[in-house]
């Protein structure tokens, strides 16, 4: 038996945040990131449309990217006080996965982080507050996912909170709110996108519900992303439609070592003074990864099948294997991502020389390696790397070379 789980309602289009006025409730927690959303004028109109339900409102303010553990105990700690029975996370990834740890702790005071990391092993939500999420990125898609990333930076790594339970009660997938994106976030977390629809549509635990998802999204990708990162509006409003799917995909069919290495070389180097944001991780890594599991041959098929349906041609699974993986090392070109960590510059732009050194990477590499194969997504990839494979995977992955393995 398998489980396909979305949020009950998804309000789509333009002004879909309207949707907010018609929220029952007595108290509504608003979790929000940097000043973004109260600039472009969406906190405001969340504010006003929880109002006009009827509902006393409070805000959480600050939530930084890639938020840590110590902030989401002291958004919990809020939410204690305040006792809402509707928590809205509004902006990109980093403030919706936050609230979405938060709601667990709010909901189970003793719980600890510890506990929330056991995949799909959390009690049941909502017994104080349902769940709305309104994203502002086209790229995570954790308004319709069952996962919440929060970083751990005592110990440099990122764990995913993977439980059904976490999926919101509702998204709203406004794309108005995508316009606010600067161009770099429009090539990050698009390709974060791409990589979920990819990573979905070969997992091991695929099915007849999630492949067209992940299909139709990886088409909508390659014909919006590069259009959308070069400031066409309407393809952004069609991309923010593309990234939902793909999470619809993905949190029903899980993910793959794309994802697994991209947690844990995220914040690994963070004491060096950077991250490597996580759709650059996934653009640069996903190219390296689909060579590594084509090895295998069911995967292989399925690569060829995304080929065929966006028509890159190739006679054979192995053309059609190298023509994919072509075409998604142009995109990060069209998209001014680097290839490689050892290229991986300030901002996550291309740099002759990165921030992460090579002998820092060396002495590293055993751990990142280690812990990308615990990683809760690890697990669904068609191909199960040892010790020595992950660790081959990552260096081809800081020098860019080829993955013959």
């Amino acid at each position: 038996m398998a489980r396909f789980t979305l949020p009950r309602d998804i309000y789509h289009g333009k002004g879909a945040l309207e949707a907010l006025k018609t929220f029952e409730g007595k108290k509504a927690i608003i979790c929000t990131g940097g000043g973004s959303m109260k600039r472009g004028g969406f906190l405001q109109k969340v504010e006003d449309y929880l109002h006009e339900a009827g509902m006393e409102t409070e805000l959480f303010e600050g939530i930084e990217p890639d938020p840590s553990v110590e902030t989401v105990m002291k958004g919990a700690e809020a939410m204690q006080k305040f006792q809402p029975d509707w928590i809205i996370a509004i902006g990109g990834g980093s403030p919706i996965d936050a609230a979405k740890a938060m709601w667990i702790k709010y909901e189970y005071p003793d719980t600890t982080f510890e506990d929330m990391c056991k995949v799909f092993g959390l009690p049941k939500l909502r017994t104080k507050a349902k769940f709305c999420a309104i994203s502002s990125t086209s790229g995570t898609a954790t308004e319709v996912t069952a996962f919440s990333i929060i970083t751990n930076y005592q110990q440099g790594i990122k764990y995913p909170i993977a439980d059904f339970e976490i999926t919101p009660d509702v998204a709203i997938v406004d794309p108005e709110l995508a316009h606010t994106m600067p161009k770099k976030l429009v090539a990050h977390t698009g390709m974060d996108a791409m990589t979920h629809a990819i990573e979905a549509y070969v997992s091991t635990a695929n099915c007849d519900y999630t492949d067209p998802l992940a299909i139709h999204a990886i088409e909508m990708i390659m014909n919006t992303l590069v259009k959308s990162y070069n400031e066409d509006m309407t393809a952004r409003d069609e991309m923010h439609n593309a990234q939902c799917l793909a999470g619809m995909a993905f949190s029903n069919a899980l993910l793959g070592i794309v994802h697994s290495m991209a947690h844990k070389t995220g914040a690994a180097f963070a004491d060096l003074g950077s991250h490597i944001i996580h759709g650059a991780a996934n653009a640069m890594y996903l190219p390296k990864v689909i060579a590594f599991n084509a090895k295998d041959p069911t995967a292989k098929k399925r690569y060829g099948v995304i080929a065929d349906y966006m028509h890159l041609g190739g006679s054979n699974d192995d053309e059609k294997v190298k023509l994919l993986i072509e075409y998604l090392r142009k995109m990060n070109d069209d998209l001014n991502i680097p290839h490689s960590i050892n290229h991986y510059g300030p901002d996550g732009l291309p740099a002759e020389q990165g921030f992460v050194p090579e002998n820092v990477f060396l002495e590293r590499l055993h751990d990142i390696a280690a812990n990308a194969i615990l990683d809760a997504c690890t697990g669904s990839n068609p191909r199960q790397p040892s010790q020595e494979e992950m660790e081959k995977l990552l260096k081809c992955c800081y020098y860019d070379t080829e993955v013959d393995f």
